[in-house]
């Protein structure tokens, strides 16, 4: 009993820890398990989780030199297969799983990576049909984005001198493969924008498996397509490859060689068109001329043409019945006039008052005023008595009512 050592925590967890850690099957493991309680700590790049199965859970951290590395975000739910080694916590006592890598169990990280960053650009509405800008119908200058060394920036090129070749093709070469290639597509796009040195933009590279193609579905490159003022033409890989720049771009060409012909007019049929603008004109212009040639034999053959003081002699016919008629009409509505005039004269001399004192009748005026009545006369004012032939002043000497 006296030889029994008392040790602190702190020794107990460094002793458990040494013995986990010297164990070479705990040292490189790897556990296949569901995440849940998944944290990202954002400000120090950290993953702290659990891995769990049907009966049982561990403690798992991802530190940030690790995550990094990692293609895709972990979520809850997720079934990963997870390469680390055991060790233990020796602060809380605690064992836990230390992951050094992480894959997705049956789907692959990249497919992972893909998905994920489609759903976060697609609920950010840069997807949207209503963003997309149309292509020039006739631009004058095509830039094109991809490797100076590739296949696609020789199709490309040949199609473009063929299909049109009074548009300048503005090159800009970049990496379409590995870590520095996503850099220097967002750059070329901004690049171009900064200058406006296209009228539209053809941004691609050939096929290839998911690897050779991820610089397209990085969203350094989606977010530089959304914000461009140019038309973007997508051109990555072969008809049955997407990426997310084709989603984000304003048009999406299935090849390299599609993209330049989606982005400049065939020159032939541009020149069979304006011909055929041309023949139409010169058709519609003789016949326009066929017609009024025809106009004008009708009207030479007119009355007007052939004796045009016809209608100058006809003219002065019309005015000179206007004339006589209009004397004709001043005429009677003169003698109406008259006739009419010398009946009302008539009857204001019938009612003429001196009419009636010439048939020996007088009228009497007592300050100014006629008097009708005799009781109306004052006695103290004179009357004047007006006769037909001149005036009487009378004095009243008395009157006499009836």
């Amino acid at each position: 009993m006296n030889n029994i050592a008392v040790v602190t925590v702190t020794q107990v967890n460094t002793y458990i820890k040494s013995i986990i850690d010297g164990d070479l099957n705990l040292n490189y493991i790897f556990v296949v398990g569901e995440i849940s309680n998944f944290t990202n700590h954002y400000r120090t790049g950290h993953f702290y989780f659990t891995l769990k199965d049907e009966t049982s859970a561990i403690k798992a951290v991802m530190f940030r030199s690790s995550a990094q590395r990692l293609k895709f975000l972990p979520e809850n739910g997720m079934r990963v297969v997870i390469k680390g080694r055991i060790s233990v916590f020796e602060r809380d006592g605690q064992y836990q799983l230390y992951a050094d890598d992480m894959q997705p169990d049956g789907v692959g990280a990249l497919n992972i990576a893909y998905e994920q960053l489609k759903t976060k650009l697609e609920a950010q509405g840069i997807f949207a049909q209503e963003l997309k800008k149309n292509i020039p119908a006739v631009p004058e200058r095509v830039g094109v984005i991809t490797s100076p060394t590739g296949a696609a920036v020789r199709d490309i090129f040949n199609v473009l001198g063929r299909r049109f070749p009074l548009a300048k093709i503005v090159f800009c070469p970049v990496q379409v493969q590995g870590p520095s290639a996503a850099p220097q597509i967002a750059a070329a796009i901004d690049l171009f924008n900064q200058n406006s040195s296209a009228d539209v933009l053809i941004v691609g590279r050939g096929g290839g498996s998911i690897e050779d193609l991820w610089a397209f579905n990085e969203e350094i490159v989606a977010l530089a397509v959304s914000r461009s003022n140019i038309p973007v033409i997508s051109a990555v890989g072969h008809e049955t490859d997407f990426t997310i720049c084709d989603f984000v771009a304003d048009l999406r060409a299935p090849t390299p060689s599609a993209a330049a012909e989606l982005a400049v007019p065939d020159w032939a049929e541009q020149r069979a068109y304006i011909s055929g603008l041309m023949l139409n004109s010169f058709h519609i212009m003789r016949q326009n001329i066929a017609e009024q040639r025809a106009k004008l034999g009708l009207l030479s053959q007119s009355r007007v043409l052939k004796n045009p003081l016809e209608v100058v002699n006809i003219g002065r016919q019309n005015l000179d019945i206007l004339l006589t008629s209009l004397l004709n009409y001043q005429r009677t509505s003169l003698s109406s006039e008259q006739a009419r005039f010398a009946s009302a004269c008539a009857k204001l001399d019938a009612l003429s008052p001196l009419k009636v004192l010439a048939r020996g009748y007088t009228a009497a005026y007592c300050n100014g005023n006629i008097v009708s009545k005799a009781q109306n006369v004052d006695l103290q004012s004179d009357i004047t008595v007006r006769f037909t032939d001149g005036e009487v002043e009378c004095k009243p000497l008395n009157k006499k009512l009836y």
